[in-house]
């Protein structure tokens, strides 16, 4: 039986990218997206799209029934920041889509589920450097919270019922198809959109604040490979740490400046530098190298040099 897939939060900085790479592999018909609002872009025109409030089960139900899917990708969340603003919503939102989903494979509708975890687990107590991926984990942002309570349940539900649910624990993504959604990470996308509009950006983080990010090519690849690996492969059913390149504002910073020699950075922080200075600096993703052989291909300097090249055509301005 060939694989129906329901991408669910399709308009979100991954579901975008992942649209459009499991489209040319599954076939358009074959990788339904869905979002709370319709979309007006690639998404919906290249094939099916349904409008779904993740929190409405009934609803969800009834397009899992319509289309006959198999596998369902998860990536409808309110992220760091925003939730810190939203806290109810927050938790609402991230928790009750989570066991919706994990409920219909339990109820065998699908058989294998996509959810993303996040480096927002760990905590200010948690090792900062090469975090490992078993380690203290105590959170203290709503999102994060959420994330390490989703992980107990993937693995539970794993556990208990044999639901087949993946997971990885992305670092800060950075791209350049859609906006950036509202995470503490975000300063690493709206950089680069500022540097070639305005030839300036002011940072909401200190100038050496390191964080571990990833380009999104990637993300989209691990992602996919994690789904696409053989079931006895994926051994971790909680969330697979995943690492990136780490860097800070300042270094990015020099980076764009090779292509954009009067850029220029300010450091203005606010409620976010706390939010970043509970994360890790680093991750260790030794477990997902073994399991299932994931490599990372971009680094800082291929990863800034792919992003300006292409916003540079996105914005019409030759570099």
């Amino acid at each position: 039986m060939s694989e129906r897939i329901l991408i669910i939060g399709s308009s979100g900085q991954i579901g975008t990218e992942l649209v459009i790479e499991l489209r040319r592999m599954y076939g358009d018909e074959n990788v339904i997206a869905s979002d709370i609002r319709p979309l007006s872009n690639h998404v919906m025109q290249t094939g099916p799209f349904e409008t779904l409030d993740i929190l409405d089960e009934q609803l969800l139900r009834k397009i899992i029934k319509k289309y006959k899917i198999t596998q369902v990708y998860l990536l409808a969340a309110l992220l760091s920041a925003t939730a810190e603003q939203n806290i109810e919503l927050g938790w609402r939102l991230n928790m009750r889509s989570h066991s919706h989903v994990l409920d219909l494979a339990k109820d065998g509708l699908i058989n294998k589920i996509f959810w993303p975890s996040s480096i927002a687990v760990f905590g200010p107590t948690t090792p900062m450097e090469n975090t490992p991926q078993y380690t203290i984990m105590e959170p203290n942002t709503v999102y994060g919270i959420t994330k390490q309570a989703g992980e107990r349940w993937s693995e539970y539900y794993y556990n208990k019922f044999g639901v087949d649910v993946r997971s990885l624990r992305y670092p800060g993504l950075i791209g350049w198809k859609s906006e950036p959604g509202g995470g503490t990470t975000d300063y690493a996308v709206n950089i680069f959109h500022k540097a070639i509009t305005e030839g300036k950006y002011e940072s909401f983080l200190l100038e050496d604040t390191a964080l571990p990010m990833m380009y999104m090519p990637d993300a989209i690849r691990a992602t996919i490979e994690l789904m696409e690996a053989p079931q006895e492969k994926v051994k971790i059913r909680s969330s697979y740490n995943l690492a990136g390149i780490s860097f800070t504002p300042k270094q990015i910073a020099n980076e764009i400046k090779k292509h954009i020699p009067n850029f220029e950075i300010s450091y203005n922080p606010d409620f976010r530098q706390k939010i970043a200075d509970s994360w890790p600096s680093s991750i260790n993703d030794l477990q997902a190298k073994m399991d299932w052989g994931w490599n990372l291909e971009y680094n800082l300097e291929k990863m800034t040099k792919d992003m300006m090249m292409n916003l540079m055509k996105k914005y019409k301005i030759n570099e």
